[in-house]
């Protein structure tokens, strides 16, 4: 595209075009009057290198490796154990391949030259956890995340802008910068949706338009990120102008973004049945039973999707294919039962906010789960079936001095019964003793599951955790219903800030300080009990030992000090203590040498 097309407009274009929009829009309650604009004397086209993101240098600093991310996914996605093992993979691997290539960039002529970028096509069922795997993948790696859904596309017809708008919205959550949103994920659900209808006379050009619409950044192209007909974007490139005086295309290149789709594809099963039978026709023929059709979708290839509705060039981009199981009752249960799982975690702090606890029966988890799986729409049942069950004491309880409760199979049978029975004896001793034990057993179960895990989280997060450590982690989950990755992170951080402090007084002081575990983890039940931050306590023992550790070494040249629990709850007396010892011993010596 020439750069005559990006003109900059004079003042009175841009003033009649500006309240046109706003007289379209608002009427004439609002005109706009553009100041005069003098752009400095500096009108040489923006160098090819300053308008590439990055200019050069890479800022992608990714060193996870596939089984790390896949033991991450295993802490809260139950069973699909084949589509995390593909995702985990070649998620890995895309990131490390760029890093890679930014490394030994310019040495080749031919890079990157017929690579074909790993994006990634998804297929199962709804209520499997699709979007929860993505989401929990964008988070671990920390690259911008855009969700898009195939179905605002086709509404559109021909998507125009709409595709580049998911780019655009990279760099937003980005926070404007181009050169990490370049190494985003764009993912776009019920991806099925845009497939051409095989009933139609003539071509669906509605939804081929819009997978011809995606063809180009699902491998490389460049995207303008200023929208001609976006008055936004126009004042952008006004006050640029005046500000340097060059005419700047800003543009974003999606060579490296990762694009991930999904869709349930019903129907294509049975395609993919038919295929298998035309190829198994004879004496030789293989015979599948129904019970075995599930496992038809593993075999799927890109004739079934091209069959489905998809253009051969759309599949062709998707070289990654991971297929996803159906939940069973069983496997519903197990995700209630996962410490992680943000279904009963989340009805958990819906009654924290309201300072009331509760706790869930194994057996009530188990109805629960019976009853998500009549809903015929996976673990987006369980969210269904848990509200059915709990949103009448949700609604009454905050009302009342209850505190504590538990969800057992009556309540999940008859709730109605169960909450007027509650509110007529809230304080039953059966019930509370009953509380405390499921409390106490969930605290150890995550205990044990932590323990058990013990070696891979300190590879993960790169500290030893001696079980006092541990038994923190288990509590703070229990007690503000976290999931266990968030209160490890939580302790991490807390030793981090300590060593820290640590390191300071080292550098600035020449004082060797270290905190020995019983201080971390009295420092630690102090933030959280106070649920802060940890700065102002860290600054407040800084500030507490400075001076009675600085005298300690004057009088004595002492320079090693390690910290117990004692320094952490009482600093100003643990140090006059040890100064009152100091001067006592200066004494005892001075008395004998007299002697």
């Amino acid at each position: 595209m020439s750069d005559s097309e990006y003109k900059i407009p004079d003042q009175k274009e841009l003033e009649k075009e500006l309240n046109e929009y706003l007289g379209k829009k608002y009427g004439d309650r609002i005109r706009l009057v553009v100041p005069m604009l003098f752009p400095k004397h500096q009108t040489e086209e923006v160098s090819k290198e300053e308008k590439e993101p990055g200019g050069g240098k890479g800022k992608i600093h990714f060193d996870l490796k596939p089984e790390e991310l896949e033991a991450y996914l295993n802490d809260y996605v139950i069973r699909q154990e084949d589509a995390k093992e593909i995702l985990a993979t070649k998620v890995c691997t895309h990131f490390n391949s760029i890093q890679f290539t930014e490394m030994t960039q310019g040495r080749s002529r031919y890079e990157g030259v017929g690579r074909i970028k790993n994006n990634i096509l998804m297929i199962g069922p709804t209520g499997v956890g699709k979007t929860y795997l993505i989401k929990l993948i964008a988070k671990k790696i920390g690259v911008p995340f855009v969700k898009g859904d195939a179905t605002k596309f086709s509404e559109t017809g021909y998507v125009g802008g709409d595709v580049e708008d998911l780019i655009r919205d990279l760099v937003y959550e980005a926070n404007g910068d181009t050169e990490l949103a370049q190494y985003g994920i764009i993912y776009i659900d019920e991806i099925d949706k845009i497939a051409s209808s095989n009933n139609l006379v003539g071509p669906d050009v509605s939804r081929t338009g819009v997978q011809r619409g995606l063809l180009k950044p699902m491998e490389e192209t460049e995207i303008d990120l200023k929208v001609p007909h976006d008055p936004i974007s126009q004042l952008e490139a006004i006050e640029q102008y005046r500000k340097s005086g060059k005419r700047e295309k800003k543009t974003i290149n999606t060579k490296h973004i990762l694009f991930i789709m999904s869709g349930a594809f019903t129907g294509l099963e049975e395609m993919i049945k038919k295929r298998a039978h035309r190829e198994g026709m004879g004496f030789g023929a293989e015979i599948h039973s129904k019970t075995e059709g599930a496992e038809y979708l593993k075999e799927v290839k890109a004739e079934d999707l091209i069959t489905y509705g998809f253009e051969s060039e759309f599949i062709g981009r998707l070289p990654v294919v991971a297929v996803f199981e159906k939940l069973e009752v069983e496997d519903l249960y197990a995700i209630l039962k996962n410490p992680n799982n943000p279904i009963t975690l989340g009805k958990k702090k819906d009654f924290k906010a309201y300072g009331i606890d509760i706790q869930f029966e194994d057996e009530a988890l188990y109805e629960i789960a019976v009853r998500a799986g009549e809903e015929k729409t996976g673990a987006r049942g369980l969210v269904s079936a848990v509200e059915k069950v709990l949103l009448k004491y949700e609604k009454r309880l905050p009302s009342t001095d209850i505190r504590k409760f538990v969800v057992t199979p009556a309540v999940v049978e008859n709730p109605d019964r169960e909450l007027e029975q509650l509110l007529r004896d809230p304080t039953n001793p059966e019930m509370l003793t009953q509380f405390e034990a499921l409390r106490s057993r969930e605290e150890k179960t995550v205990k044990e599951s932590i323990l058990s895990r013990e070696t891979e989280y300190e590879k993960r997060y790169g500290v030893v955790f001696p079980e006092s450590r541990i038994d923190l982690v288990a509590h703070r989950v229990i007690e503000k219903g976290y999931d266990v990755n968030t209160a490890f992170e939580e302790v991490v951080k807390v030793q981090r800030q300590a060593e820290e402090l640590e390191r300071d007084f080292e550098r600035k002081l020449g004082i060797s300080l270290r905190f020995n575990d019983e201080a971390i983890d009295r420092i630690i039940e102090i933030i959280f009990s106070e649920d802060r931050k940890g700065t102002t306590l860290f600054s407040r023992l800084s500030k507490d030992y400075e001076y009675g550790l600085e005298l300690i070494r004057e009088k004595t040249g002492q320079k090693e000090f390690t910290m117990p629990r004692e320094a952490v709850d009482d600093p100003e007396g643990y140090l006059n203590r040890m100064i009152r010892d100091i001067y006592s011993r200066q004494s005892d010596q001075r008395l004998e040498g007299k002697g």
